[in-house]
């Protein structure tokens, strides 16, 4: 009996669906997608071009780590302007950490869009950080720097980066007010439930009730990034409080 591979959730089922779902992650029309297929090939599929050079997704991830670097420079550049050159580059290394992409690869929901021979189970945590990085790099290429600045900016600078968070001034909100009301004997409640609402991408929302006031909401593409968020607003709401503990 002759046996073949299985190729393991490729690209939704057809051109189409694919486009779609890329363009609802990019917010923006891909003109060439077939750049963006290439970046969701994993090496098992061991395809080749006219040359017999392999084509995965690892070249695409290399020039979108180059990307997401330099914008990532830029941003912390500008917004940062007493920081020094080891400062800087602390911050960055926070930023486009291995740990930090992985999460944002799968908030996006990138790995149902690889196309492989290997079962998804598999995977390490390190694909998603990698698919994202080749993402970039293939955005980059298809609508050049600006297009790729800007998806940079709305889907990590916004909605992730926190200067004073990354300098470790405060790694924690939720930690700081759990803490509290544990100590002043307060219930305390994060009441998280579904809420995409017109977003293209899944949101999750959170009320976060201290006693029986309900004391902060927040919306974000986690359920991590809502508590915190939601932990962030009751922190400032109880700063005098806390602070005083």
């Amino acid at each position: 009996m002759k046996l073949t591979s299985k190729i393991f959730n490729s690209h939704p089922s057809t051109d189409g669906d694919f486009f779609l779902g890329i363009k609802k992650i990019l917010g923006f029309k891909p003109k060439n997608i077939e750049i963006y297929k290439t970046a969701f090939l994993h090496r098992s599929m061991n395809k080749k071009d006219e040359k017999g050079n392999p084509v995965n997704y690892e070249r695409l991830e290399f020039l979108g780590d180059s990307m997401l670097g330099t914008i990532i420079s830029k941003y912390l550049y500008n917004e940062v302007p007493e920081g020094d050159e080891g400062y800087l580059t602390k911050m960055r290394s926070k930023v486009v950490s291995r740990k930090h992409l992985n999460e944002l690869g799968k908030d996006l929901g990138l790995l149902k869009y690889v196309e492989s021979r290997i079962p998804k189970e598999h995977f390490g945590e390190n694909i998603y950080g990698n698919v994202f990085e080749a993402l970039v790099g293939a955005i980059y290429l298809d609508r050049g720097y600006n297009y790729c600045e800007k998806f940079i900016d709305e889907r990590v600078i916004e909605p992730y980066v926190d200067i004073e968070q990354l300098e470790g001034k405060v790694i924690s909100y939720k930690s700081l007010v759990i803490e509290w009301c544990q100590k002043e004997k307060k219930p305390f409640n994060y009441n998280v439930y579904e809420d995409t609402g017109n977003d293209e991408l899944k949101h999750f929302a959170v009320k976060l009730t201290i006693g029986d006031r309900m004391l902060a909401k927040a919306r974000a593409t986690s359920k991590k990034k809502a508590e915190e968020k939601a932990s962030k607003r009751a922190y400032f709401a109880l700063q005098n409080k806390i602070d005083n503990k």
